[in-house]
């Protein structure tokens, strides 16, 4: 049986993405910083809860030797957990808002996936999927034809830019594990104020497909809900 990781599990895409895997048989580990929360959800879903703030080390590290102790490995790892920061002008942007969100989107996947992945090592398919996101790309940001071009979200563009890069850098030399982004694409969350045009289940379409793809696939990929995209 597949056992799935998934950060930022409490709500929106990764709660979704949870109850959608265990409807396909995977065991699933609902991660949340909120404990409340997070064990509402995993008795609701039929998970397990653990807890882990992913930008914390210890918490992280804590997180890592809960799993061991319970199930002794993981076969994925959806690196979900992200926040949005400000939207519009930066002309009053700050270092430290641009930090505290690239500490929970782009750090934090360092630390899970540091964290994780001895444990991933004991799979025979070892799967991390990081939830990235179009609003990092350069073509699709400056498409008139893409709702990306229409939002100024200076820091939160720029921290999944830094994680699709991420990404392709951990493919190339993890060779062992098979990693790959997600572009969940518009999906009406608590993120964006549910303002997206699709709905939570279309916006999980990718995570799910990675991780219920199997061996033969290669890493390196950024995948929409449609299918394979280009890096960009």
């Amino acid at each position: 049986m597949t056992i799935t990781f998934i950060t930022g599990a409490n709500k929106g895409l990764g709660r979704e993405t949870a109850r959608r895997l265990i409807g396909l048989g995977h065991t699933v580990l609902v991660g949340a910083r909120d404990p409340e929360a997070g064990a509402a959800t995993a008795d609701t879903l039929g998970a397990r809860f653990v807890q882990i703030d992913v930008t914390d080390d210890e918490s992280v590290a804590a997180a890592a030797a809960d799993v061991e102790r319970h199930e002794g490995h993981i076969d994925v790892l959806v690196n979900n957990a992200g926040v949005h920061g400000p939207f519009g002008d930066p002309s009053h942007l700050t270092g430290d808002v641009l930090l505290d969100v690239l500490n929970v989107n782009l750090v934090g996947v360092v630390r899970t996936t540091t964290a994780f992945l001895p444990l991933l090592r004991r799979s025979t398919d070892p799967v991390i999927i990081n939830v990235s996101s179009a609003m990092g790309s350069l073509s699709a940001t400056h498409d008139p034809s893409r709702a990306e071009s229409g939002v100024i979200a200076p820091v939160y563009t720029s921290s999944k830019a830094a994680l699709t890069m991420l990404t392709s850098q951990y493919a190339k030399a993890l060779t062992d594990v098979r990693i790959n982004a997600a572009d969940p694409g518009y999906t009406a969350t608590d993120l964006n104020g549910h303002s997206g045009p699709q709905a939570v289940t279309e916006g999980t379409d990718a995570i799910v497909t990675l991780a219920t793809e199997g061996p033969g696939h290669r890493s390196g990929r950024f995948v929409d809900r449609h299918g394979e995209i280009a890096w960009s």
